[in-house]
């Protein structure tokens, strides 16, 4: 099972949407600095952090008066796969291995990256927590997982660049979480301390 912002696309293409793109309309939208809408606008993504809130692109349009799926179509050129992911699903396809897509996304957010990268042709399912009522960092989420994609814990790798994603997955009883250390390729490595962990996928092969 694979997480998808992070471990399979660039992280850089949301961190740049989250933390310039949007920030830059709200300042113009609310005649303030770029450093006063980002202020204010990273204390509001901290309380919904975690939450469905937080990954839905309908909550910050409205929220926000703009039309957040639009600004993320703006920039789509910069949506990509990391160094060496789509190599990786290549061969994990080619060597019949079951692939889970298991994401937060919003919908709008992987229709858009499906049309610029066609990244669900390599998965055998793609489960979307919009859909479950629950994001990854609850167990709601893992138990209506279970049920609808019928998969082992005890037998399952599960891929994500979250920590709290990665340890509410190993608390429903995934025995093998694996932290992607590079999720962003603008940025360093970071640490993942209390999991394994990879630069990228591709180290798995």
């Amino acid at each position: 099972m694979l997480d998808m912002d992070g471990t399979v696309l660039d992280l850089a293409y949301d961190n740049y949407m989250w933390l310039t793109h949007v920030p830059s309309h709200w300042a113009e939208q609310n005649d303030m600095s770029l450093e006063e809408a980002r202020h204010y606008l990273l204390n509001k993504f901290g309380e919904a952090r975690g939450d469905l809130r937080w990954y839905c692109l309908d909550h910050w349009s409205e929220h926000l008066g703009l039309d957040v799926t639009q600004l993320h179509r703006d920039n789509h050129q910069m949506i990509d796969f990391l160094p060496g992911a789509r190599e990786f699903l290549e061969r994990m396809r080619d060597a019949h291995v079951r692939l889970l897509l298991v994401t937060n996304s919003h919908r709008n957010t992987l229709d858009l990256k499906q049309e610029v990268t066609g990244l669900i042709e390599y998965f055998d399912g793609v489960h979307v927590s919009h859909d479950y009522g629950y994001a990854k960092e609850h167990q709601g989420f893992w138990r209506a997982l279970q049920k609808d994609a019928d998969f082992d814990p005890e037998t399952t790798m599960f891929v994500d660049d979250s920590h709290p994603v990665l340890k509410s997955a190993a608390t429903f009883g995934v025995r093998h979480p694996v932290a992607i250390s590079r999720p962003d390729t603008s940025r360093p490595p970071a640490e993942q301390g209390d999991f394994v962990a990879v630069e990228g996928i591709s180290e798995l092969a």
